[in-house]
């Protein structure tokens, strides 16, 4: 919502800077957005003219040149090209130097070779109005225009500039959806003094309207519905100072009595709807279910199709309006529109939500009405209707009120301890400032033994029903930064982590540690990702849980896997020069439970949508995952290191190894393929002495690579870290390391270019039994010497005992079962 500063101060005029409301209003809970600035700036410049003299251009038939006088008893030669300039006008004047709404700089020109020495302004050069054709004659805008001096600021007689707050207004806030709504919370918040409410004199009458009817079949989804008739209504353009508010609001004046609707929905927080009555069937208005397929022009010239569940508005001759969404075209009010019926109405807001999402059309005024407002709330906007309607369009008010179903529920009164305050927030806020604040909330306050009786104003009722909700208010205009950090009082209780906790913080640490940069990816994703990760049709990571009620179609399912939140991320950064990742997520992923029923592609059998993976009877299972991505160099170029190492298998599998290390956990990795991996450049995580799959790590296939623009080698890994951590060494056992010496031998072995190295390495370690410490391969050589379809790979293998120093003697059996082992087992032959 975005609320002019100017029409808030005229009801609660705080004296702040836009900046300093701004902040308030955010830390009360009423958050802002943004500030704009809407109309002129430099407004010194702008000033009100006297037109003295009008002559016709010499070299442009429809540009004139005028003399103005603009005050101090100087007279400006201005070229104007508006046809209805004439000498004798009072105009509103732009001086050289001033600045436009657009933000251009008006500066001195030559039109057809004549000097001009600023601009005759016409309402939209001034953002108050939609008007260009003509300049603005202030002598007819509104009385005493013709008496005022030239020279005089423009801003004293025009609301030409104002800073304008773009409001989020949270959907239990529907009473901060009007001007007086926020100007309430403005004098709670800054003690600014509240004017009395626009609708708080209504010229109206009660009772039954001659002539006019209404009947409301349902009730129980219209709780109220208010109607007055105004006649010898002249429809003409509305007043600047109306134009201007609408305009700074976003909306675009078009008539008094269509603007009256706007300004009234704006200022009062609740819609109204004007209806011309000489097209209104029979004068009889009936609010009932449309029929299923039952159809309407609205207002903008759609044709809609609606259904049982939704209101109408209808005549004698069908549906005029679809309720509390939009008016239809056939009773619209019109240029020659001389009676009005206006409706201020109220309804049920499920409903309104319901007919806005079906037929896909959102108004200002289902945005409101679908949040809950109250029925008292539409006598109110009734009332500010008349007022204007009498003012602004010469209308008579035709005697009565049509007033079905009246006012909501009586109001609740709700018991505020103060003792219960104190221990909610932390810290006593005094009795007398609780009511100060709750009273200039408009709640009505009493004294009791225990603290105060707060009776809930009807437009806060669907939002305050219970201590707790008042205790909000207090704190959140008392100032929430002022309550301390406490804990909360039981006893014996205190905070301390879990140890599947201290191994995911363990995890992350040694990858930040190592310099990778964590993100955050949304638990939300798109299907599309499934097919850039290469997914295939039976993949389960392409049954997706979805959601209902998705923000958008790129937020609408959760994400099976952390490599698509990696790879976007990674994107953006590529998108703004950055090649270089070293990058790291862990968080939650989701996917169904494998032992529940469904068809063979793990969809319900009851028809279900495939990628909602049968939705419909199963529940979704979620686990924490944790992932890295590594693309470009793996450090900056340097004097030393003038061409870093780059993103490869063995690069992610040191950042893997530095998280097992961290958790003391044994792995190893075996070859698998994966879709989005590189063929022969990935594998299978095994974690603990089960050996039990956990993961996938690997390089990315260059079609993946390419879908995300990620033109270096990328390479990633990605484990399940709750089965990851099972396997941690959470409470480690001494070991003695240091008091004998090992014996370090190393040996080369020539092996079929098909053995992996893993399984040499693993071949050595169960043969050389317990006393063999480490082994691991520190030199690989294929060439001549070896043979063709052959490679050498050289072992450091240290023996060490834990009760003595071992000699060449002791481990020479174990060298000869290991050499023995690897030419038995995988056909290797010991190099000299």
């Amino acid at each position: 919502m975005r609320a002019p500063i100017e029409w808030l101060y005229s009801y609660a005029n705080a004296g702040l800077p836009a900046r300093e409301l701004e902040e308030r209003l955010t830390m009360t809970g009423t958050k802002v957005e943004a500030v704009h600035h809407h109309g002129v700036d430099a407004i010194e410049l702008f000033v009100v003219g006297k037109v003295l003299e009008h002559a016709r251009h010499p070299d442009a038939d429809r540009l004139s040149v005028c003399r103005v006088d603009v005050g101090n008893g100087y007279v400006a030669q201005i070229v104007c090209g508006a046809p209805n300039v004439a000498a004798g006008q009072t105009v509103a004047v732009a001086r050289p130097g001033a600045i436009m709404p657009g933000g251009g700089k008006l500066g001195k020109a030559k039109l057809r070779g004549v000097e001009s020495e600023g601009m005759i302004l016409a309402e939209d050069e001034l953002a108050i109005g939609t008007e260009h054709a003509g300049t603005m004659v202030l002598d007819d805008l509104f009385s005493g225009g013709a008496d005022l001096a030239a020279g005089t600021p423009l801003a004293e007689v025009l609301p030409i500039a104002t800073d304008v707050l773009e409001l989020e207004i949270t959907p239990n806030r529907p009473d901060c959806l009007g001007i007086y709504g926020v100007a309430r919370e403005v004098h709670a918040a800054t003690g600014a003094a509240l004017q009395p409410a626009p609708w708080a004199e209504d010229p109206g009458t009660f009772g039954p309207v001659e002539g006019a009817e209404v009947r409301v079949e349902d009730p129980d989804l219209n709780p109220r519905f208010t109607a007055r008739v105004f006649e010898n209504v002249t429809i003409a353009p509305s007043p600047p100072w109306l134009k201007a508010r609408l305009m700074a609001a976003g909306q675009r004046p078009i008539s008094n009595v269509v603007d009256i609707t706007n300004y009234v929905m704006l200022e009062a927080g609740h819609p109204v709807h004007a209806f011309d009555l000489d097209r209104v069937a029979g004068h009889r208005l009936t609010v009932r279910r449309a029929h299923d397929g039952e159809e309407i022009t609205t207002l903008d010239d759609q044709v809609r199709r609606l259904d049982s569940e939704m209101l109408v508005i209808e005549d004698d001759e069908g549906p005029t309006s679809i309720a509390g969404v939009m008016g239809g075209a056939r009773s619209e009010v019109h240029d020659g529109t001389t009676r009005v019926l206006m409706e201020a109405a109220n309804w049920v807001g499920p409903n309104i939500h319901r007919t806005s999402q079906v037929l896909g059309l959102r108004s200002e005024a289902s945005g409101r009405f679908e949040k809950g407002l109250s029925p008292e709330q539409a006598m109110e906007a009734q009332a500010l209707a008349t007022k204007l309607m009498l003012a602004l369009t010469g209308a008579t008010l035709r005697p009565g009120t049509i007033d079905v179903g009246g006012a909501g529920p009586a109001p609740k009164t709700i018991r505020l301890r103060t003792r219960k305050v104190a221990d909610i927030l932390g810290m006593a806020i005094a009795r007398d400032r609780q009511a100060e604040i709750l009273t200039a909330l408009e709640f009505g306050v009493r004294e009791a033994d225990d603290g105060l009786d707060v009776t809930v104003p009807h437009f806060r009722r669907n939002d305050v029903y219970r201590e707790a909700d008042l205790i909000e208010e207090v704190a959140r205009i008392d100032g929430l930064e002022k309550l301390p950090a406490t804990l909360p009082k039981r006893r014996n209780a205190y905070g301390v982590l879990t140890v599947e906790q201290r191994l995911r913080r363990r995890a992350v640490d040694a990858l930040a540690g190592r310099g990778l940069n964590e993100i955050v990816g949304w638990s939300f994703t798109e299907p599309g990702v499934a097919d850039r990760l290469r997914l295939e049709p039976g993949d389960p990571r392409r049954r997706f849980v979805a959601l209902e009620n998705p923000m958008s179609e790129q937020q609408s399912v959760m994400r099976t896997m952390l490599l698509g939140s990696l790879l976007d991320a990674a994107r953006v950064n590529v998108s703004q020069g950055q090649n270089d990742l070293l990058l790291f997520e862990q968080g939650a992923v989701y996917a169904w439970r494998e032992d529940q029923g469904g068809g063979p592609d793990g969809a319900s059998s009851n028809g279900g949508d495939p990628r909602r993976g049968g939705m419909d009877h199963r529940l979704p299972l979620e686990h924490r995952a944790l992932g890295g991505l590594i693309a470009g160099r793996l450090h900056p170029p340097s004097w030393g290191s003038p061409e870093p190492p780059r993103a490869g298998f063995f690069a992610v599998k040191g950042y893997l190894g530095a998280v097992a290390d961290a958790l003391r956990i044994p792995w190893t990795v075996e070859p698998a393929t994966e879709p989005f991996l590189h063929p022969g450049r990935s594998a299978r995580i095994l974690a603990g002495a089960e050996q039990e799959p956990v993961g996938w790590i690997g390089e990315l296939h260059p079609l993946v690579a390419r879908a995300y623009d990620l033109a270096d080698a990328a390479a990633a890994f990605e484990v399940d870290l709750g089965r990851l951590v099972r396997h941690a060494d959470a409470v480690p056992t001494y070991r003695d390391l240091t008091t004998f010496p090992a014996l370090r031998q190393d040996l080369a072995v020539a092996v079929s270019d098909d053995v992996p190295a893993d399984a040499v390495v693993a071949l050595v370690r169960r043969a050389g039994g317990d006393l063999l410490a480490d082994a691991r391969v520190f030199d690989v050589y294929r060439g001549a010497q070896v043979g063709e379809g052959r490679t050498s790979l050289a072992l450091a293998l240290q023996f060490r005992a834990p009760d003595r120093t071992l000699s060449d003697e002791d481990v020479a059996p174990l060298r000869d079962r290991i050499v023995a082992a690897l030419r038995d087992e995988l056909g290797g032959e010991l190099r000299a």
